[in-house]
């Protein structure tokens, strides 16, 4: 036998056993075990202490495939696994000077806690200096964690990780769905193979006038609640004097005994007059960096010298170039010589990982509008 074919005997036999085992996604596999064998190779010819079985991550509870595919897979899991989390990324991957991976979300929460801790943020794995500057995505691995097999939450089948999301919203059969009645007040979901034979017994197309009244008056003072914040929105732009401006919150730490974090913009001038905004983490928050939910509030200072009351509204929203979710809010103050600071109010931010996004930044970037109410 030549060296040519015993090259497709040794290595070609065993992925084409894990080809029929992984139907659809076996030729995926098939791709990136090559990534995985060189990787184990130049692992084996470093220098240095045989890694520790203890700090493996754990084996994922999606259900393996047994035999040859089953043990690739796992190597596979464990080789593009997140160093922190030790799951796999589900969208960007980060990679530090080292090559150690971070799935997004953990890369962002690692900056987020450097900033509250007012230290340099290393990669947990080896310690080398993190940042948006220094780290890069890695596309390879985002391919290659896109095209491993993963298990369906509905149905169980195994389908790659690019096409799970489509089949999990338009093709499983099993998939949850709800009643198209809904909107007058249905409270059925499930499997969606068993919805038309719910819909053709549903009750609910047969309620009377007065049930189907109360059922759309709770849905109306949800949608007129929604209403009253555009049209707050729409009204203040009748007004005769508006100011916006793009902001920008660099981070400080007050002088305290107990030093805390807070942010705070340069002046800047709108309608005429001089202002500063004052941001701070959970309110002053002693430890804000132990606390699972963080969140961001402000406070708008009027710098100059009025001769009368300046009655405003104002909202902040996001920068230009941002692309953290603040739902608007619009608040109001009458800004005076004794009166020149608002109360620290809630930036409108929807959670905590929005928070990590804004922390995360090395500055805050915002936009602001100011509305003069003419007398």
């Amino acid at each position: 036998m030549s060296s040519l074919d015993e090259r497709d005997g040794g290595v070609v036999a065993a992925p084409s056993s894990s080809s029929a085992g992984l139907g659809v996604v076996g030729a995926a596999v098939e791709a990136v075990a090559a990534v995985a064998a060189m990787q184990e190779e130049v692992g084996s010819r470093r220098e240095g202490p045989e890694p520790d079985p203890d700090d493996e991550p754990p084996k994922k509870k999606g259900r393996v495939p047994g035999g040859e595919s089953g043990k690739l897979e796992e190597r596979l899991y464990s080789v593009l696994c997140c160093t922190v989390c030790l799951d796999l990324p589900k969208a960007s991957v980060y990679q530090c000077t080292n090559g150690h991976l971070m799935c997004a979300g953990c890369f962002i929460h690692l900056l987020a806690d450097s900033r509250l801790k007012e230290e340099q943020a290393t990669c947990p794995n080896c310690r080398c200096e993190i940042s948006k500057n220094l780290c890069c995505r890695n596309l390879a691995v985002e391919k290659a964690v896109s095209e491993l097999p993963t298990e369906c939450t509905f149905c169980l089948k195994q389908f790659p990780r690019s096409s799970l999301e489509r089949h999990q919203k338009e093709e499983c059969q099993d998939r949850v769905t709800q009643c198209k009645y809904k909107r007058i007040g249905c409270p059925w979901q499930g499997p969606f193979h068993e919805l038309p034979a719910h819909e053709s017994e549903c009750s609910h197309p047969t309620k009377t006038g007065t049930e189907l009244m109360g059922i759309l008056g709770e849905m109306d003072q949800s949608h007129r609640r929604d209403m009253q914040l555009y049209n707050g929105i729409f009204s203040l732009l009748c007004y005769e004097k508006i100011g916006f401006t793009e902001v920008q919150f660099r981070p400080y730490r007050t002088d305290d005994f107990i030093t805390r974090l807070y942010y705070e913009t340069p002046r800047f001038t709108v309608l005429n007059q001089t202002w500063v905004l004052k941001a701070r983490v959970n309110d002053s928050e002693r430890n804000p960096n132990l606390s699972c939910k963080r969140t961001l509030s402000f406070q708008l200072i009027l710098k100059s010298k009025v001769n009368s009351a300046l009655e405003c509204s104002f909202l902040l929203l996001k920068g230009p170039y941002d692309d953290v979710r603040i739902k608007p809010v619009i608040h109001h103050h009458c800004f005076s010589n004794d009166t020149n600071e608002t109360e620290y109010v809630l930036l409108p931010i929807s959670d905590s990982v929005e928070c990590n996004k804004l922390l995360a930044a090395k500055n805050i970037n915002l936009r602001l509008f100011i509305f003069q109410v003419q007398k």
